[in-house]
């Protein structure tokens, strides 16, 4: 980014378990180490605070994105960059926040097979309970995931550590010019 107060909209999408908060949370750091404002929007942090009383129907979902995406508007928009980790399944409405950030919002799919997000430390219980019906509306097993058919950056979080996913970030984000980056160190 050219300026430190430009804002910046960085949206994970991907079904549970895929590795959004884990790569969220190195990214915010590798930010405030090079000394940016970043607040990381995690789904089932705001679903609990800003969107508590929402259920799991599209309506209710479609909901709690917006609510995450106007929060990560106005953060973007004072010159913070917005981090949002949210499993989003709607495309639709994932466009939506992309055409209210303008050019400032970044989609990063972290793409992961419905089978590996399963067997991850603390989904295999939830992941068994939605298989078996006792957890309903499930998105990718009860409930539909639209995965981006072009995603601004796409990870094979399967396939690739955490560490190497945020290292392609930040190249994407560096080749798109909204920072400094040439290996391991980075600028804003």
């Amino acid at each position: 980014m050219s300026e430190k107060s430009d804002g910046l909209i960085l949206w994970f999408t991907g079904l549970s378990g895929s590795g959004k908060t884990t790569l969220a949370k190195i990214l915010m750091d590798r930010f405030r180490a090079m000394g940016r404002r970043v607040e990381l929007l995690d789904g089932d942090v705001v679903r609990t605070n800003l969107s508590k009383g929402l259920g799991f129907s599209k309506e209710d979902r479609d909901t709690n994105i917006r609510r995450i995406g106007f929060v990560a508007h106005l953060l973007q928009r004072n010159g913070v960059i917005a981090i949002c980790a949210a499993i989003s399944p709607y495309q639709a409405i994932r466009d939506e926040i992309r055409a209210m950030a303008g050019g400032s919002f970044i989609e990063i799919f972290a793409d992961c097979p419905l089978d590996a997000c399963a067997q991850r430390d603390g989904k295999q219980e939830m992941y068994a309970k939605a298989r078996s019906g006792e957890l309903p509306n499930f998105t990718g097993v009860s409930d539909p995931y639209e995965p981006p058919t072009s995603p601004d950056i796409w990870l094979k979080t399967n396939e690739t550590t955490p560490e190497a996913c945020v290292e392609q970030i930040l190249a994407s984000l560096a080749k798109r010019q909204f920072l400094s980056y040439s290996g391991s160190a980075a600028s804003a």
